[in-house]
């Protein structure tokens, strides 16, 4: 598996090796050995599975507060995004910015983001699936969100990015706004 750190380390972009023939192909997408090696410990509980209709589909920026946060693995199986991770980690060297990146089930990669970091996806094409595996069961009393297109965050979203939203996405607060609940822990 390729492993490739983003500008935030912490936010990792896997490659799975893809082995085909003439009747298809098998994928080793997860393998907690191999995972563990790479640096990434995440005992993984809850399976999700997204389908947005319409290129320009926002889903985020989301997280779950401790004692409920969430770590996430993500990829997807039809289609493409454009992936994004805040660091709300209080204290972090990169508190407040952001990485992203283009998942796509043409590239065969996958994104891991660590809890502590808001998340979201913008579908590049009609008919994107997507599949994440989360370290913490679904808690609706923890979840929470931070304003997809915060002109602080300076996110360079795609052409088309928002024209489909959830009203609940629509109303997030902006960083600024945002409680401090995560707090960054270096490795020692």
């Amino acid at each position: 598996m390729d492993v490739t750190r983003l500008a935030i380390p912490d936010v990792v972009i896997l490659k799975p090796a893809k082995h085909g023939d003439h009747r298809g192909f098998f994928s080793e997408t997860y393998s907690k050995r191999v995972f563990a090696e790479a640096g990434i410990d995440a005992d993984f509980v809850q399976d999700n599975h997204s389908l947005s209709g319409e290129a320009g589909t926002v889903r985020g920026l989301h997280f779950q507060v401790p004692p409920k946060a969430q770590a996430k693995l993500l990829r997807v199986v039809r289609g493409a995004v454009f992936d994004v991770a805040v660091d709300l980690r209080w204290g972090s060297p990169t508190y407040g910015r952001h990485v992203s990146a283009v998942i796509s089930a043409a590239a065969w990669n996958q994104i891991f983001i660590p809890a502590g970091f808001a998340h979201g996806f913008c579908t590049l094409e009609p008919g994107t699936e997507v599949l994440y595996k989360v370290n913490e069961f679904y808690a609706p009393q923890a979840e929470q969100g931070l304003l997809w297109n915060d002109p602080t965050l300076a996110i360079d979203w795609p052409e088309g990015a928002g024209a489909v939203l959830s009203e609940r996405d629509r109303g997030w607060p902006v960083l600024r706004d945002l409680s401090r609940v995560f707090q960054y822990e270096p490795e020692a």
